[in-house]
């Protein structure tokens, strides 16, 4: 029988949570539970209950082994450790991993590319639909526009948000960079760069405070004038949305390494 429920990974938490909700009201999704970590807060609690819905009957469990025997898909926004354990489980058991967890090491990335080998793995550093489309015309304006344009990416998130630049700034940055030709990390500039700027060097400014949910610009400064492309997340839901989409989508894909531009079937790598 082919199993196209999903699991949740970090169920009791902010994204976790949204998630859950997102399922349930979604036609044609079905919930196949979630779980935290051992001996977390949320373990044994109704998941229904802690989404702020009706209670369900479905207990948060306290391991991904219990929940994947009966799930399609895995969503997962929790850390880098957990994911690549989670990656590496799901493999295990033929289970689509969707994973909008960011600040992965490269041994941490080298695993979840293994993990792909098994099964389809929708990996980004950002759910969102519009995030995505920002992502594809940052990459044709930094094609058209060439390294007499100065580019500066702005990003912004809550006061607990540990990683920075953000996964999505990342993601904007690596974009910018394909649309000239350039290696992303030999033209990368962090916040903390000092002295003059190098030509077609690509920039990065972080805030963080508040419950700021989202906010990304990408600049591109001229002599003259100045064009820059934003977008701003209003509710975190907006990332679960995404996020269910990916899932159902790689239910019905062969294994690999994908990107929400191949969900959404935009053109390049996301």
């Amino acid at each position: 029988m082919v199993k196209t429920s999903i699991l949740v990974a970090g169920a009791g938490g902010r994204m976790g949570r949204a998630v859950v909700a997102e399922i349930l009201k979604t036609p044609g999704a079905s919930l196949a539970g979630g779980f935290e970590r051992p001996g977390g807060p949320a373990v044994g609690k109704d998941i229904g209950v802690l989404a702020g819905l009706d209670a369900l009957g479905l207990e948060i469990e306290d391991a991904a082994e219990k929940g994947l025997a009966r799930a399609g898909a895995l969503i997962d926004f929790t850390a880098p450790a957990v994911s690549v354990h989670n990656a590496k489980a799901a493999a295990k058991e033929g289970v689509a991993h969707v994973i909008g967890t960011t600040g992965f090491s490269a041994e941490d990335e080298a695993a979840i590319a293994e993990a792909a080998k098994a099964v389809p793995v929708v990996k980004s550093g950002n759910m969102s639909v519009g995030v995505n489309i920002l992502t594809a015309l940052v990459e044709k304006a930094a094609k058209a526009l060439g390294e007499d344009y100065d580019i500066e990416i702005f990003e912004a998130h809550h006061r607990a948000k540990v990683d920075a630049p953000s996964g999505t700034a990342l993601m904007l940055g690596r974009a910018a960079a394909r649309g000239r030709g350039a290696d992303f990390e030999a033209k990368r500039a962090d916040a903390d760069r000092t002295g003059k700027r190098e030509a077609g060097d690509i920039g990065f400014s972080v805030m963080r405070g508040g419950g700021i949910v989202g906010e990304h610009r990408v600049a591109f400064a001229g002599m003259q004038e100045v064009i820059t492309l934003s977008h701003s997340a209003i509710d975190r839901g907006l990332f679960a949305q995404g996020a269910v989409t990916a899932a159902r989508w790689a239910m019905d894909q062969p294994p690999g390494l994908y990107s929400m531009r191949d969900v959404l079937g935009l053109d390049g790598d996301g």
